[in-house]
């Protein structure tokens, strides 16, 4: 293991907090490790800098971007008419690709010019995707992946036969691709959240070094459960937190708010918005429930943590998850946990912090959604028992601050001299195109930033 000092370029095509998902982890390792105060950079897309530059104020001259260019913008507006996961496996994968492309050239400038021991790419996500980032002058470290994911059988039809054979065949033409962007096989470290993404790893990668690491964290100066929780049995208050999209199951969620045996008492908070906000608004009205469901839109996440802190427990009914952040997040918050056993949630909860359900069909899921928020609405001493256990699991072993200390490891174990660096990228220089310049964000920059950024799919 190397002794040297970690010089690091974190490189991903979305890093922000307002597009949350995959795009927080970039964001997070960049803060930790300047908090750390080890040299660090970053390398993203230009439709994030205003955010960035409002985050990190003192640290500009550390993060690099490359432009918006036509092609970025008529892949999103064309992205933009197709169904989700169709769009993930095709436009939204071409227009990551063309941003490896534009950033593999800034990124071999940026290792000579300040000695980077470690390029490291924690997104995309998706183990099937392929990586440009390759011959750069400097070891890649690439994840950790999180993905392999399909629908559970009861309901595959929600993916429908169009999506579902694209990401079949998207699937199947992983090796090839992977064959002509040896980013993979070629990385220095590959790190996979599970045992399922390990599985979906092409098999043309599956020779560099593999290394599992948990995928999400928590920021545990930001989740913080309450001193001591009240305990109100007689006004129970669950809460969803997501994007609005088919996959989620908050309509499985509005229906079990409905059931004939769930209390009037139990209400439920929504936040975050999506494209299925008009259908499930429709959906609560026509099941009764708009005195006792709230919708409140996209709130950032510091709002949410202490929105979470007032309430008693969290419900992700989600059909196609392959992180699920947000369950440790209320883990973190001494929450609860109501989830479907299938994915991420099933990674992270057990029956000591939460409720697992099997996604056997959609009846069953209702039925069990019901009977599970009425027996923790019947009971707050459970409550108070699960949210407990979920804080202390966080702690144990999704502390943002842990995870740090493993990719140091990893870090260290892979990384290149600093005097070696630019001599490796300076038997190249001839080979090298001039930087492109970067022009300030243009006016519509904002509407830029609303993009949705690349889900799991892989």
């Amino acid at each position: 293991m190397s002794d040297v000092r970690a010089r690091v370029l974190i490189v991903a095509d979305n890093v922000s907090a307002k597009f949350g998902g995959e795009a927080f982890l970039p964001l997070h390792y960049f803060r930790l490790l300047r908090e750390r105060g080890i040299e660090a950079w970053l390398l993203t897309h230009q439709r994030v800098q205003r955010e960035l530059e409002e985050v990190f104020p003192g640290e500009r001259d550390r993060i690099h971007y490359i432009p918006d260019t036509a092609a970025h913008v008529a892949l999103a507006n064309w992205g933009d008419r197709l169904p989700g996961r169709l769009n993930d496996v095709t436009l939204s994968c071409a227009s990551t690709l063309l941003t490896q492309l534009m950033q593999r050239q800034i990124v071999r400038d940026l290792v000579a010019r300040h000695g980077i021991t470690v390029v490291h790419s924690p997104t995309p996500v998706s183990p099937k995707q392929p990586s440009a980032l390759f011959d750069v002058g400097a070891p890649v470290v690439i994840g950790p992946m999180n993905g392999g994911m399909t629908f559970p059988a009861a309901f595959a039809h929600q993916q429908g036969l169009m999506s579902g054979a694209m990401l079949a065949l998207a699937r199947a033409a992983s090796n090839i691709a992977n064959t002509l962007l040896p980013g993979k096989r070629r990385a220095a470290a590959l790190l996979v959240a599970n045992p399922r993404t390990e599985a979906a790893l092409p098999s043309v990668a599956r020779s560099a070094p593999l290394h599992h690491v948990v995928e999400n964290g928590v920021d545990l100066r930001r989740f913080s459960a309450p001193v001591v929780r009240s305990i109100d049995d007689a006004h129970v208050r669950f809460a969803f937190v997501g994007r609005l999209v088919d996959w989620k199951g908050v309509d499985l969620l509005l229906e079990a708010m409905a059931m004939p045996d769930v209390s009037p008492s139990i209400e439920l908070d929504l936040f975050g918005d999506g494209p299925a906000r008009a259908s499930l608004t429709e959906l609560c009205e026509r099941l009764g429930l708009a005195g006792r469901v709230r919708f409140h839109g996209f709130v950032p996440q510091e709002q949410t943590a202490r929105k979470l802190r007032e309430l008693d427990g969290l419900v992700l009914p989600s059909l196609y998850e392959c992180g699920g952040a947000v369950v440790l997040e209320a883990m973190a918050s001494g929450l609860p946990v109501i989830a479907t056993r299938w994915g991420g949630p099933a990674d992270y909860l057990d029956s000591e912090c939460g409720v697992l359900i099997d996604p056997v069909g959609r009846a069953h899921v209702v039925s069990e959604l019901a009977s599970a928020m009425t027996r923790l609405a019947d009971d707050g001493e459970l409550r108070r028992r699960m949210g407990a256990s979920g804080r202390r699991k966080v702690e144990r072993e999704y502390d943002w601050e842990r995870k740090l200390d493993r990719m140091l490891e990893i870090y260290s174990s892979v990384q290149t001299s600093p005097a070696q660096a630019p001599r490796l990228i300076d038997v190249r220089r001839e080979n090298l195109t001039h930087l492109p310049s970067i022009p300030a964000p243009a006016n519509d920059v904002g509407s830029q930033e609303q993009r949705e950024p690349t889900r799991r799919t892989g």
